[in-house]
């Protein structure tokens, strides 16, 4: 699907925001301003800002000028409420980091996968299983699975690079929703043989189950982190909501 015109003004607002061209507490230009620097009609532009303060990226009253509420995070910072691929979060964060892929196989959802990920019985599927190293040490142990359906042509290549780049750029994917849960659990033998976990025996656990803008589930997602190098991040905003 192509990017709408209120999708590039969003990611263009968003870049810099982050890269602090707008730093926290400032003011974006005004909707009608905006509107002459991006040569579109107010609607598009409020439909940008609308997703920048959803996103918890900037705030705004009726009729009182939009005011930049995000800060920059801290190192080795991970997004809950964003979808960010590794490579993403290494760049904000500013590590280096390097990928070990130990396992790319076509595999068939059994009714355990299923169960498990959320995808149907008998749905073919990439198994990929990823070592991520970060300032020389592996400390996450990424398990997916992906629909070969919608990422086909995945290899060990891509995987090591990244997938969501190839998805978005070269299948031209638009990824969509992620739902996800965090939970603490012991560490595995799998995870024992992967990572450098010292005296740690428990790990946490970000899970979900990733969509495409035409609602298909093609991606599902365990990252297994040990503890003591992460913190992770989600912003919330409370509705107004009519007392009943």
């Amino acid at each position: 699907m192509p990017e709408t015109k209120f999708d590039k003004i969003y990611y263009d607002l968003k870049n810099k925001i982050e890269t602090q061209e707008y730093t926290f507490n400032s003011y974006l230009p005004s909707e009608r301003d905006l509107t002459k620097i991006y040569g579109c009609v107010r609607s598009t532009v409020h439909r940008a800002i609308k997703i920048l303060i959803e996103r918890g990226y900037v705030q705004m009253r009726q009729g009182s000028r939009i005011r930049v509420i995000y800060e920059p995070v801290e190192r080795n910072v991970f997004k809950i409420g964003g979808i960010e691929s590794f490579k993403e979060a290494a760049a904000r964060n500013g590590f280096t980091y390097d990928t070990k892929v130990v396992r790319l196989e076509e595999v068939e959802a059994d009714e355990e996968i299923s169960e498990r990920t959320g995808f149907k019985i008998g749905d073919k599927l990439y198994d990929v299983r990823r070592v991520r190293c970060i300032d020389g040490k592996a400390l996450i142990f990424d398990k997916n699975y992906f629909l070969v359906s919608a990422a086909r042509g995945l290899n060990e290549e891509i995987a090591k690079k990244s997938i969501y780049d190839y998805l978005e750029n070269e299948l031209k994917m638009k990824i969509m929703t992620s739902k996800r849960k965090m939970t603490a659990e012991f560490a595995t033998s799998e995870d024992k043989n992967y990572l450098e976990l010292d005296d740690y025996n428990c790990l946490v656990i970000i899970s979900g189950r990733v969509f495409n803008s035409e609602g298909i589930q093609f991606e599902y997602t365990e990252s297994r982190h040990r503890p003591d190098y992460f913190c992770f991040e989600d912003t919330a905003i409370r509705h107004d909501k009519k007392l009943l």
